[in-house]
């Protein structure tokens, strides 16, 4: 496992011999195990679905669903060995509930180094930050709020402005719950721009692009002078438009419209790809696809059947990687809707395979919603 993990270079074409698939395969072998003998549910769940056959390749490892966290609780560690706990936003009480010891926090985080230092976004030039995310007072466990505060860390911070203001906590309706209150400060985000472009120092824009979206779509109905930020400026988006595709707009266009109102260059407008169940970074290359890293692998899935289907079929994401010894959290099957590609597909010149995300796969009247399904709903109250 910590072969796998810890392989540097994201891309390397020599880590996708048949050798590399080999270890790849004996890792996740060896990460079923830890599981299966510390967490009595894995056990279980694991000889039920199993029967006693061998694992053959990487479609043979039992998965799980990602909503199975929204409802339980379940990790393969003591107490004292919980290093950090995450959790989704989860508007209706249903939150994904991860629990992370250090190595598999930490694998994760190196993980990002090494993509950030592949792509040369780590730079020493202060930069200011804003932030399309919650503010940390009150949700500083949300993995979206957690994520982008670690992104700071690869430019010196100048000035940091979060969108989305706490504003405390509400009851959730028919609960004995309560939930972080936010909501989106328009105009002092629309302040933050005009004084970090008079600065001059580059601006990291991360967070929900539905929040950037919207920010760009004021500044054409105000007739606010579009702005010239440092060429070293970028975006790098994540959480998508989940549960309101109808409101969503293509992700070039959005890259388009920010060039256009920001001056940040089209290559330096990235997105990311991961989940609080799924820590792997998935980042966009300059063609704007999601190429999987030498640390997992990912598959697509029938949604009735759960069979393996061909590059460029639609499907279920299926996500797997051994990177995870908190929680059986080793192949997660996504309820997004999925297709994979060859990496010659691309043109970017890596070789690795990548996937598109067409939107999130749910259920008529299905009551689940993301982060960025409950950041959109903040701004219908906007």
């Amino acid at each position: 496992m910590q072969q796998v993990c810890d392989a540097e270079g994201p891309y390397q074409t020599e880590l996708s011999s048949p050798a590399w698939e080999h270890l790849f395969l004996e890792a996740m072998q060896q990460n079923i195990n830890w599981h299966r003998d510390r967490n009595a549910f894995y056990r279980a769940y694991i000889e039920a679905q199993l029967q006693g056959k061998m694992i053959q390749s990487l479609a043979d490892v039992p998965f799980i669903h990602a909503n199975f966290f929204k409802k339980h609780e379940v990790h393969s560690l003591g107490a004292a060995e919980s290093f950090l706990h995450l959790t989704s936003s989860g508007t209706t009480g249903q939150k994904s509930q991860i629990f992370f010891d250090e190595w598999t926090i930490k694998s994760a985080q190196r993980m990002v180094d090494s993509i950030f230092e592949y792509y040369k976004f780590i730079d020493s030039d202060e930069t200011n930050y804003l932030l399309f995310t919650y503010e940390p007072e009150g949700a500083a466990n949300l993995g979206t709020s957690y994520t982008d505060n670690f992104l700071c860390k690869y430019a010196p911070v100048g000035k940091v402005f979060y969108a989305l203001k706490y504003e405390g906590q509400e009851a959730i309706p028919g609960q004995s719950n309560t939930k972080a209150k936010h909501s989106f400060d328009l105009f002092g985000t629309l302040c933050a721009l005009e004084e970090f472009a008079l600065e001059g120092k580059p601006v990291r824009i991360f967070g929900f692009p539905a929040f950037l979206n919207f920010t760009l779509d004021k500044m054409r109905d105000l007739n606010r002078p579009a702005l010239k930020l440092s060429s070293k400026s970028m975006t790098f988006l994540g959480g998508g438009w989940k549960g309101h595709q109808q409101k969503a707009i293509g992700k070039l266009e959005l890259y388009q419209k920010t060039n256009e109102l920001l001056g940040i260059p089209l290559e330096r407008c990235r997105d990311g790809f991961g989940s609080v169940e799924h820590c792997i970074p998935y980042i966009e290359c300059a063609h704007h696809n999601f190429h999987v890293p030498i640390w997992s692998r990912v598959l697509i899935r029938h949604p009735g059947t759960f069979q393996v289907l061909p590059y460029r079929t639609l499907g279920l994401l299926n996500l797997i990687s051994p990177y995870i010894t908190s929680a059986p959290a080793n192949s997660v099957l996504m309820g997004d809707l999925a297709t994979l590609y060859p990496g010659q597909d691309c043109g970017c010149g890596l070789e690795q395979d990548f996937f598109v995300i067409h939107g999130r796969a749910q259920a008529a009247g299905a009551a689940g919603k993301s982060c960025a399904l409950n950041a959109l709903e903040i701004l219908g109250r906007r």
